[in-house]
């Protein structure tokens, strides 16, 4: 069974930062690319940022220049930092998981960690 936990969210005034990180675990074989969703209240989950397994990256156009996204390929862990945040950048953020693990190929996703910016 594989399973992604998120830590590090929580409350920050605007123009302050916060780092997100969510580790896969179980059997794993390995990790395609790993990615940040979010969903703010009333609105469709959103993609943040995503990483390869090669270091690519893709960003939202609304956190370019302010969030970067990171991996660590022998923890399985990815990473979100996130500086210079807004009331905007308010949601639950997802982490997600394009991986090969012992029973095939899935997609998974975290519980979700709540991250409030306020003014």
């Amino acid at each position: 069974q594989v399973q992604l936990v998120e830590s590090g969210g929580g409350l920050v005034q605007a123009g302050g930062s916060l780092r997100l990180s969510c580790a896969a675990s179980g059997s794993i074989f390995s990790i395609a690319a790993m990615g940040w969703y979010r969903q703010a209240p009333g609105k469709q989950r959103e993609l943040a940022a995503v990483i390869t397994s090669y270091g690519s990256t893709n960003y939202a156009d609304s956190v370019k220049g302010r969030f970067t996204i990171s991996r660590d390929n022998a923890k399985n862990t990815v990473y979100l930092k996130m500086n210079s945040l807004k009331p905007e950048d308010t949601a639950v953020y997802y982490c997600n998981a394009d991986l090969a693990y012992s029973g095939g190929y899935s997609v998974y996703w975290g519980q979700g960690t709540q991250v409030t910016v306020s003014s």
